[in-house]
């Protein structure tokens, strides 16, 4: 049984943030300085060959593109686009872009042209860093976008470039610059990214996050990590961590639990340009002395079917930090006896991350729980009307913009671009001090730990129950022949709605009658009988965010418009 030693890390956690504070100096220019050769990179292309980059060549490179930048007009303040997969030039833009005191804003490569012309005009963006596989995309959305001046293309497709569109090569923008820059310097309350939520109830809203963000993320990455060791208060960071996870870099779950805190630390962090593949996931890990990942739900549970004998690959993993959709007690328990490790789960939004987890080194995890407030991190299950909910009571999780010192959190983003009502919509009160609603439903028991229950719009009610579809999805992949589920509801003249599921099977599994006549049973005898799915259908793949998480509105819709259309056939006959 681990020792419990949450409360008083809680209690004694105070923070130090500096008035003065930029990523790029913190995440490399000191680290250029003290120990330039240290690798802060590893490179490893789809088809093979790894390439590793020091610190002092990710600070040279940086200072050429930041001058490249200015050059072509850039400016503090300004927003630039990053379109790049994990690689050393989308961890060089980060750098090159806060020195300037200019607004990174990465996007996913996912994006097609009508994504991208949305988040780059409302953004203004002046300046996009493109990878060749954005390009025809991005020349598609580039005419609609007025502050769109310069276009630099990263890649082998030098020879498609355009001056005649203001494109410009990346070895062309940075040959010519010098290999020194002098940094701007900023406030640590200075923006300096701007991410945009997925827009899954609305248009996509543009988070801006400032310099400190960085900052507040630490807690939790170094809790939920195990990032020194098994003693918390030893400030020797590891000597041979290597972090790696498969989250896009374009993202909160890969920027600001992965890139940037391993760099902030002096540590290297492995970058895979290609699709995630459970038999590549080992290999990688295996191959690069992996010792800390980030992994999502979904990746955790195409694991556990692909491989029943991961420690077979000899893993190095010391920390392991989960995010995006619960865990489950089925995966929590295949990490912790196969894969060796015991699984932190974590939970957190683009507006104010990594807030809430475990940290199983300093305080035991609860299978299935999200975990306790990370140190600095004033969090609460809260009402409608913003009350503090009674243990065990369900409402919203929210977060307080003033810790429990009553010193201002310095996790929080500064407010949604141009959108001014909507950033007051977040918050119960006064930004400054009140509550911050995640729109996620949870219960909190009365030692901390939070038991996750679904989106807001997740829940829905069948014959007058209440349900929440993640347990009965964990129930659901504990069977071996579901590799994933997503549970949603389907519209019921009789009982307002049933509970339908959609299963993703593992290899070698065939949908049948049968087979879903017993995943209808295991769910009936794990669950409360309302809760079993009085319907299954079989599907090769889940709508997913890039981010991980299942789309269940798109299902949910989906059985909507069946539902009507089927009533309006029958109308009409």
């Amino acid at each position: 049984m681990a020792v419990d030693r949450y409360t008083a890390l809680y209690k004694a956690f105070r923070w130090q943030v500096p008035p003065d504070f930029n990523i790029a100096e913190a995440c490399c220019g000191r680290w250029a300085r003290e120990t330039p050769n240290s690798p802060a990179l590893i490179v490893e292309s789809e088809f093979g060959g790894s390439m590793q980059h020091s610190f002092a060549q990710l600070q040279r490179t940086a200072n050429r593109l930041s001058n490249a930048l200015v050059a072509q007009g850039v400016r503090r303040g300004h927003r630039v686009a990053i379109v790049l997969p994990q690689r050393f030039e989308t961890a060089v833009a980060h750098i090159a872009i806060q020195q300037i005191g200019a607004v990174a804003m990465p996007l996913s490569l996912l994006f097609g042209a009508e994504a991208l012309e949305y988040r780059l005009r409302d953004s203004g963006t002046v300046l996009a860093i493109v990878a060749c596989e954005a390009l025809p995309a991005l020349r598609q959305a580039k005419p609609r976008c007025e502050a769109l001046r310069r276009v630099i293309v990263v890649g082998e497709c030098t020879a498609e470039v355009s001056p005649a569109l203001e494109e410009i090569g990346w070895i062309d923008a940075l040959q010519a610059e010098e290999a020194r820059f002098k940094s701007a310097e900023t406030l640590a309350t200075d923006p300096a990214l701007l991410l945009y939520t997925s827009g899954t109830t609305g248009n996509p809203k543009g988070a801006l996050i400032p310099q400190q963000a960085l900052v507040g993320n630490l807690p939790g990455f170094i809790a939920s990590q195990n990032w020194f060791g098994f003693d918390p208060e030893d400030d020797d960071k590891p000597s041979e961590a290597v972090f790696w996870s498969p989250a896009d870099w374009a993202w909160t779950g890969g920027l600001m639990d992965a890139l940037l805190p391993s760099l902030y630390f002096g540590r290297p962090i492995l970058a895979y340009q290609g699709r995630f593949q459970p038999a590549k996931a080992f290999e990688l890990m295996a191959r690069h002395g992996v010792t800390h990942a980030f992994l999502f739900p979904t990746a955790l549970k195409a694991m556990m079917k692909a491989e029943p004998r991961p420690q077979r690959h000899r893993l190095r993993l010391q920390g392991l930090m989960s995010a995006g959709e619960a865990v489950g007690d089925a995966v929590f328990a295949w990490c912790r006896d196969e894969l060796g490790v015991t699984v932190n789960e974590m939970f957190g939004q683009t507006e104010m991350n990594y807030v809430v987890g475990n940290s199983h080194a300093v305080w035991p995890a609860r299978p299935g729980s999200m975990g306790r407030p990370y140190p600095g991190h004033r969090v609460a299950v809260i009402d409608e009307q913003g009350r503090v909910c009674a243990p065990g009571e369900l409402g919203e999780v929210a977060v307080h913009t003033r810790d429990a010192h009553g010193d201002p959190d310095p996790v929080f983003f500064l407010g949604y671009w141009n959108n001014t009502a909507a950033t007051q919509t977040k918050f119960t009160g006064n930004p400054s001090d009140s509550w911050c609603r995640t729109g996620d439903l949870a219960t909190q028991d009365a030692d901390g730990y939070l038991w996750y229950q679904g989106r807001a719009d997740d829940m829905f009610k069948a014959a007058g129950y209440r349900i929440g579809p993640g347990e009965i999805e964990n129930c659901l992949v504990k069977h071996p022949a579901v590799a994933n589920a997503a549970v949603v509801p389907k519209p019921d003249a009789e009982r307002g709605a049933l509970v339908k599921a959609f299963v993703v099977l593992a290899p070698g599994r065939v949908g049948d009658a049968a087979l879903v006549a017993a995943l209808q049973a295991h769910v009936r005898e794990r669950l409360a009988p309302y809760e079993y799915p009085k319907e299954i259908e079989f599907i090769d793949t889940l709508p997913m965010t890039t981010t991980g998480k299942v789309q269940r509105r798109v299902l949910r819709l989906r059985e909507q418009a069946l539902a009507e259309a089927s009533a309006a056939a029958a109308v009409a006959a």
